[in-house]
């Protein structure tokens, strides 16, 4: 079985540059969601995952399958273990030749992936700049200093850190995996 998969951040973004090159027997996953959601914690990603039977797998960029280097990485792992390949299209590579690795694949998706979260952090660092000029000019509306959320709110804002630990995965990886800091993962995990 063939499959084409697509995320967009924001349910107003266009699918159209991501559909041009499906093939009619490519079955459809769609997530909405950001990219540093984890891959396997996707509605989409997670479905196509379990697929049995899938031997293809087209993405647009590698970008869609996320913006974390660590978390591509495991994707692609549990493509090649299953000996899935993966077809970046604005590459026009593939993950394996006659089904054993391709070498120049694991060399552009890893220099490529280290880009997509380079630029992921590199739009948080925008957004903090963006928050600090809205401080000095008195117009950022943010938590109330002083204030405290209870275990129950800080909890729910955090559901992938709380599964990620309950997994054992390790405070720094948490982090990373989760998009967090290591001081967030570390109050979550006394919460719990």
């Amino acid at each position: 079985m063939k499959a084409r998969y697509i995320r967009i951040s924001t349910p107003d973004q266009k699918l159209e540059r991501q559909l041009i090159k499906q093939h009619p027997d490519e079955k459809l996953y769609i997530d909405i969601c950001s990219g540093s959601i984890p891959f396997d914690e996707r509605p989409k990603g997670k479905e196509l995952l379990d697929t049995t039977g899938l031997t293809y797998v087209s993405v647009h960029a590698i970008d869609r399958l996320g913006r974390n280097l660590l978390d591509i990485l495991t994707t692609l792992k549990h493509f090649d273990d299953n000996h899935i390949v993966l077809k970046v299209d604005n590459l026009g590579i593939e993950s394996l030749i006659d089904k054993k690795p391709n070498p120049a694949f694991k060399l552009i998706i890893s220099v490529l992936a280290n880009i997509a979260e380079m630029e992921r952090n590199t739009m948080l660092e925008r957004q903090r700049e963006g928050i600090e000029l809205a401080k000095v000019k008195g117009v950022y509306k943010g938590r109330v200093r002083g204030s405290k959320e209870s275990k129950d709110e800080v909890l729910a804002k955090y559901p992938k850190v709380i599964k990620r630990l309950k997994e054992g995965q390790s405070l720094r990886n948490t982090a990373k995996l989760c998009d967090v800091s290591l001081g967030t993962v570390q109050k979550v995990k006394v919460l719990l």
